[in-house]
């Protein structure tokens, strides 16, 4: 069989974040840890907008799903890289690193486009608060959902169809605890570099458009706010902020990995953690922690529940 040929490859050594024995039990305690806290977290803010009335409005819809593709941005790496972390040698079949790289990007570009509409929704309620419920009807939402995940779907593929077509022949070892587009390409028998153009070019049209776009929103809500009443302002900078803050969380890493990568291995490493791991544990602390309606529906869930055991 010829050695150009990408079926040489069955899979793949993933060297993990370090070769510390102790380190790596410390790290798997943590990660363990924060990776339980995500999913619990994000599933809690989903059953409250479910199950509670008061939160049955078109911020909390999207809210909802927010926390549902949370969940999964973190599942799609985490629980691969907890494993490994008690495992000597760390190997992922090709199919396996195939479906990894669809799903970083069909989901981060879906989440992308989702903090996009998730602005609009703000813009929408302080701009435009008398004609809110109409523009943000649930016929609305839910096509702005579903656009948000087309436009990821279509952007997980793109870089899917590239990769796995990618003459795999040479050393078949990724410097990272996941598969990805750019450690992928290093990995190829070919001169990579205009392919690392193509890729990056892909990844910052989505990144910097949906950035642009949610400078605008916030731009103009904040002059909105200064422009209205104090009591107003205090609660609509308020909303804004919590956004503003997932935001940055979520587009920091995001844009230093695919837009403008510095090529520094800690680095990039730390980044790719914080965006699978400490972005989809943040969100929802940032949610609830900054939310009254989110506290107060927390504590009639807790009233109804504790009310129910003593009265069965």
């Amino acid at each position: 069989m010829d050695e150009g040929n990408q079926s040489v490859v069955t899979e793949f050594i993933l060297w993990g974040l370090t070769n510390s024995k102790n380190l790596q039990v410390l790290l798997f305690v943590m990660f363990l840890m924060l990776y339980l806290l995500i999913v619990s977290g994000n599933i809690v803010i989903m059953l409250l907008i479910t199950t509670d009335r008061h939160l049955h409005s078109p911020m909390y819809f999207l809210l909802a799903n927010l926390s549902f593709v949370d969940i999964c941005l973190s599942s799609n790496t985490t629980p691969k890289m907890i494993s490994d972390f008690l495992i000597e040698k760390k190997t992922i079949s090709f199919a396996f690193c195939m479906s990894q790289v669809f799903f970083v990007h069909c989901i981060a570009a879906g989440e992308m486009v989702l903090l996009v509409v998730m602005a609009y929704d703000r813009y929408v309620a302080i701009c435009k608060p008398l004609h809110y419920f109409t523009i943000m009807n649930l016929k609305r939402c839910t096509w702005l959902v579903f656009i948000s995940w087309t436009t990821g779907f279509v952007h997980g593929m793109s870089h899917l169809v590239v990769i796995v077509e990618l003459p795999f022949c040479g050393p078949k070892e990724i410097d990272s605890f996941f598969c990805d587009v750019p450690l992928l390409i290093k990995l190829a028998c070919l001169d990579s570099h205009d392919l690392d153009i193509l890729t990056n070019a892909d990844c910052g049209v989505v990144a910097v458009t949906c950035f642009i776009l949610l400078l605008i929103s916030y731009t103009f809500i904040l002059i909105s706010v200064l422009q209205s009443s104090k009591s107003g302002a205090s609660k609509a900078l308020s909303t804004c902020s919590a956004h503003i803050t997932v935001v940055l969380i979520f587009f920091g890493p995001c844009l230093f990995i695919y837009v403008w990568p510095l090529n520094i291995t800690w680095l990039d490493k730390f980044f790719a953690v914080f965006y699978s791991v400490f972005t989809p544990f943040l969100n929802p602390a940032i949610y609830t922690l900054r939310n009254k309606e989110m506290k107060n529906a927390m504590k009639r869930f807790l009233s109804n529940y504790l009310s129910s055991k003593r009265n069965p």
